[in-house]
């Protein structure tokens, strides 16, 4: 089966320490080797307010990893990472080439406007 590129979107408990981070960090790294994907990058945003709250939390450790993943494993990652207690949230998209290309041709027609 043919892979895609997705982007796994993960809310944490803001109040982990630096271990406990670590640890839920490992984990889902050996979720996304156990659906036999690849981590091609990590963006650590950190603890950012959330839109509203969750658990009565008003804020979340956000980490975005952009991933290689057979067609058929993006739903077994996100089910298996669910199970987390300290996994407030998580969402896989699938990486679609045209909505790139639509946001940096408006943003490239938006800079024209101005000059």
């Amino acid at each position: 089966m043919s892979n895609a590129t997705y982007d796994l979107n993960v809310i944490l408990d803001p109040t982990l320490s630096e271990q406990q981070l670590q640890t839920e960090k490992d984990a889902v790294t050996v979720q996304i080797e156990r659906a036999e994907g690849e981590i091609t990058g990590l963006d650590e945003w950190g603890v950012k307010r959330l839109a509203y709250p969750i658990r009565k939390l008003t804020e979340g450790y956000y980490l975005i990893y952009r991933l290689q993943l057979a067609n058929d494993k993006p739903k077994v990652v996100e089910a298996a990472l669910r199970q987390r207690d300290n996994v407030m949230r998580v969402l896989v998209v699938k990486d679609r080439p045209e909505w790139r290309t639509k946001k940096e041709k408006r943003a490239k027609g938006e800079g024209e406007a101005s000059a």
